[in-house]
């Protein structure tokens, strides 16, 4: 168990992606300071290396759900169970292909949104209505 009264988000992913990230801000700043265009991209290298790192553990099952997590799993060493079906709401997840539903399964209709017939026809201004913009026709 942690010895936090609260869930600080530590996990395994977070305390990577922070240590690699951090040493590539380091390269990027010397690269910045010294005027070394390698070493600024060897930075911006890192750092991209870092976020995918990050990305990689939280898919693994080493990062965290958004929000709060159960007091069992507050450990930063106990591994994320859902992580494998993805987490609603996540964007990490969902950029992976992971808990996604669509619409149909869902049973949701987005606000807003207007029926598309099936078979991809637009249905044709009707009498009284403006046509489409430069379908000609007279001018007022």
């Amino acid at each position: 168990m942690s010895a936090h009264q609260y869930d600080h988000g530590h996990t395994v992913a977070g305390w990577t992606g922070f240590g690699i990230v951090t040493v590539g801000a380091a390269v990027l700043a010397l690269g910045v300071c010294t005027g070394s265009g390698v070493s600024r991209a060897a930075g911006l290298g890192i750092v991209l290396l870092g976020l995918l790192v990050t990305w990689a553990l939280h898919l693994a099952g080493w990062g965290k759900p958004t929000g709060r997590r159960p007091r069992e799993q507050w450990d930063w060493r106990v591994r994320d169970p859902e992580a494998r079906d993805g987490h609603p709401g996540c964007l990490g997840c969902r950029l992976a292909g992971r808990g996604r539903t669509t619409v149909a399964e869902s049973g949701a209709h987005l606000p807003g949104s207007v029926p598309v017939p099936r078979s991809g026809a637009v249905p044709r201004s009707g009498a009284g209505e403006p046509g489409p913009v430069g379908a000609g026709g007279s001018v007022r």
